[in-house]
């Protein structure tokens, strides 16, 4: 937090708001620049490069992003407390630099993908080229094409029973890869750097925004519109340009690019000499904890490694879900997952029943619309951030990614659609936000949150009918994806930016900074289950190439049908619920 007042607008302006606002803009878009460019990769690298099994890498995915979504709560304490946001930015980003340059040499070589059919082991080799493109069993001098088949079951092509059977039950082969342990250790320590710094940066460089205003000033929420404008701007360049480099270069490449741009973020924050001395400084009058905050951090990134690794090793761990019950299949999570999964249901369950027993009525009901609208917000994000995992790999399987015949699209880089729609629709949405309410008609909180329940699951209904009009290799026209990411931008809009604003109202006072981290716990825990929702559409692939595309097709419908589902119905229950909440909100807009 800034330890002076916001200065008033005396000063050099930028567009009319304050000149470090133009500093903490291109900061900001350089640093999702970085983040983004690296998300566009990701789950195309741990698939094809380290050759993990479809629910390993949404697992790792998934864990990921959850500790990515929870560090802020941390970084925004510590700097609040001890370091200061200024200080915090500068080194939140040269952790990430530092994690995104380490991920870019963290590779080597490929792994090695082999099977393993009744207890023996047999090298797999990938041919790209060409009618005989597809994956081969070694068997000495002979190569067998590989053939995935509806019941799970595997073909050998060519095989007579002489030293392969001509087809392997489901139950009797498995796919996996040899993987060099130094590589898979720096995959994990990259992304644990990343995790951390972004847990400093994030909150940090929003909180100096903040203070770059007066009290009461009414230029505040268009600065912040401005700043977010950065976020999008950033994440829209480099969705573009990473995958294009990585598919010419390399995925090193790509992320060495994710890593200049960070480098960027902090020069530009870092030199800025002068002109932010003035904010994001240590609170007065606070003893300096900076070496004992740094090595903290340091040691932090070895833990972020523990829960990376635990969550690859149980999601290798094949898990009969039915079976087992929900109860058994939480134990069955990772260690990460086990602690989310408890500590939200205690939040949930809890702070509903204290209101209940400690606050009085307006305070009460206040409470539990804001724990309610949190709980559905969980719903939306674990259906919206599919964007990074199973629809990446959609794309790459699934999807016509040639453009007329004169442009093909990189897998990674469908994710720029939502950036592009947001871009395009947040000032239509603003304005018609602002009509609406001079009017007296502008959606109450609830009634928003229900439109972005809605919009998220039918654009997965959408893909999901689009999907018929798939070609003789089960392709599906590039536009219905595209058009689900319209769909999903939409409901984003109408959900996203009321979120915190909401916490903030309904909260009683003294409470505001358990319910902002309840608010990122829920988060975490909607990018976590996100990476649950991804393994159940997990299809078999060998190399990070699927055995039988109807099959992947079909696998994916059937997860986007049931979510797209599920995201109406939470909808509709929102929708019943709205007139309910509106009154318990007690005139708070």
């Amino acid at each position: 937090m800034s330890n002076a007042a916001a200065k008033p607008s005396a000063e050099k302006q930028w567009f009319g708001h304050p000149r470090q606002l133009a500093i903490l803009f291109t900061s900001e878009m350089w640093e999702r620049f970085g983040y983004y460019g690296m998300r566009a990769l990701l789950i195309l690298y741990l698939v094809q490069h380290f050759v993990f099994a479809d629910r390993v890498a949404n697992g790792l995915y998934g864990a990921f992003t959850s500790l990515v979504y929870l560090t802020p709560l941390i970084g925004g304490l510590i700097a609040d407390q001890y370091f200061g946001s200024k200080k915090a930015v500068k080194f939140g980003a040269i952790l990430m630099s530092a994690g995104y340059l380490l991920l870019a040499f963290s590779g080597g070589e490929n792994a090695k993908p082999y099977v393993m059919i009744n207890d023996q082991r047999y090298e797999v080799a990938i041919d790209n080229d060409g009618e005989d493109a597809g994956q081969y069993v070694v068997s000495g001098e002979n190569r067998y094409k590989i053939s995935g088949n509806d019941d799970g079951s595997i073909t050998l092509n060519g095989a007579t029973g002489a030293d392969l059977p001509a087809n392997v039950g489901a139950d009797s082969y498995r796919f996996d890869a040899d993987r060099n342990d130094v590589s898979v250790i720096l995959l994990f320590l990259s992304l644990g750097l990343i995790i951390v710094g972004n847990g400093y940066f994030k909150p940090n460089i929003s909180t100096i925004v903040g203070t770059l205003y007066p009290e009461g000033d009414p230029r505040r929420d268009a600065g912040f519109t401005i700043f977010y404008m950065g976020i999008n701007l950033g994440s829209i360049i480099s969705q573009f340009l990473a995958p294009l480099i990585a598919v010419a270069y390399g995925y090193q490449w790509g992320f060495a690019l994710a890593g200049f741009g960070m480098l960027l973020a902090w020069a530009r924050f870092h030199f800025a000499g002068p002109a932010l001395a003035d904010y994001g400084n240590p609170p007065p009058n606070g003893k300096n904890r900076d070496f004992i905050i740094v090595i903290a951090s340091l040691l932090a990134v070895p833990v972020a490694w523990f829960l990376l690794n635990n969550a690859m090793e149980t999601a290798s761990v094949a898990h009969e879900v039915a079976a087992t019950g929900i109860v058994a299949y939480i134990a069955s999570q990772p260690l990460l997952g086990q602690v989310m999964f408890f500590v939200y249901v205690i939040a949930m369950i809890g702070i509903p029943l204290w209101a209940v027993f400690s606050l009085k009525s307006v305070e009460r009901d206040r409470m539990i619309v804001a724990v309610v609208l949190t709980f559905f917000s969980v719903v939306f994000w674990t259906l919206f951030e599919q964007a990074g995992s199973s629809l990446t790999l959609f794309a790459d399987r699934n999807t016509e990614l040639d453009i007329l015949g004169v442009y093909t699209m990189p897998a990674g880089q469908v994710q720029i659609f939502n950036p592009l729609f947001i871009v395009i629709f947040a000032p239509i949405f603003s304005v018609m936000w602002l009509w609406l309410g001079k009017r007296g008609l502008e959606p109450s909180v609830p009634l928003k949150f229900a439109i972005g329940l809605v919009l998220v699951g039918l654009g997965f209904l959408v893909l999901v009918f689009g999907s018929q009009f798939h070609d003789a290799n089960y392709l599906v026209p590039l536009f219905w994806l595209a058009f689900a990411y319209f769909l999903h931008s939409l409901g984003e809009l109408c959900l996203s930016p009321v979120g915190l604003s909401m916490i903030t109202k309904l909260s009683i006072k003294k409470l505001v900074g358990m319910m902002m981290g309840v608010w990122f716990l829920s988060s975490a825990m909607a990018q976590y289950v996100g990476g649950i929702v991804a393994q159940f559409a997990s299809t078999e692939t060998v190399g990070g190439e699927v055995l039988n595309a109807q099959v992947s097709l079909e696998t994916y419908l059937g997860v986007f049908k049931t979510i797209g589902v599920a995201g109406i119905i939470a909808g509709v229950v929102l929708l019943v619920l709205w007139p309910l909440l509106k009154k318990g909100m007690h005139g708070v807009k």
